[in-house]
């Protein structure tokens, strides 16, 4: 694996700027790295790794830049609970560790960069050199993940009943006797505002 400087660069890079999110993804990353035995998550093993990230926050891009899983893949799936979490699953061996961030880390922070007067920068160079114990809590988890998550070509397509949208990997909605697509269905997060297509 690469080393810490060289993930975070690159991490860095991705994300557009470096911030204290960048290290607990790169350093939460390589902690579960570590504990599934996947080195080479972006080489070999690349095919290994599955990960569920539960933030829509800067960590989330550290970690798809670290493990190489991504939500195009299908290598990385995001639920969210707005926590500072993410798990990670060897689907080889369906091993799976869940490393959540320890908020007491901020406090923490002074300890070990207490010169460092600005919170945020404070908490971006001692989340470097912090012990891992400090900086996160890691559970031994049991991952099910279904064959329609799982990385792949489609394992069904089947057309809406209502907008003839093309739905895929079981997320169709039945009413009815009807397949329909989950918008259609009543859970859209958009409403149609030009109506020109004539649907």
């Amino acid at each position: 694996m690469e080393t810490f400087e060289a993930l975070l660069e690159e991490s860095t890079r991705v994300h557009g700027h470096i911030c204290a999110g960048q290290v607990i993804g790169v350093r939460m990353s390589m902690l579960a790295l570590r504990l599934l035995g996947l080195n080479d998550p972006k080489g070999k093993d690349r095919k290994k790794l599955y990960t569920i990230v539960e933030i829509d926050r800067c960590a989330t891009d550290a970690i798809q830049s670290v493990t190489g899983c991504t939500l195009g893949k299908r290598s990385m799936k995001h639920v969210d609970h707005g926590v500072m979490a993410a798990t990670f699953v060897n689907l080889e061996t369906q091993q799976a560790v869940r490393v959540t961030a320890l908020e007491e880390s901020r406090t923490l922070s002074k300890k070990y960069c207490g010169s460092i007067t600005d919170k945020y920068a404070r908490q971006l160079e001692a989340y470097k050199i912090m012990p891992e114990e400090e900086l996160f809590k890691v559970e031994n988890v049991r991952v099910n993940v279904p064959e329609e998550n799982l990385p792949g070509r489609p394992l069904s397509r089947v057309v809406c009943a209502k907008c003839g949208d093309w739905i895929q990997d079981r997320r169709e909605v039945e009413r009815e006797g009807a397949v329909l697509c989950r918008g259609c269905a009543g859970d859209k997060y958009y409403t149609v505002i030009d109506e020109r297509d004539g649907r």
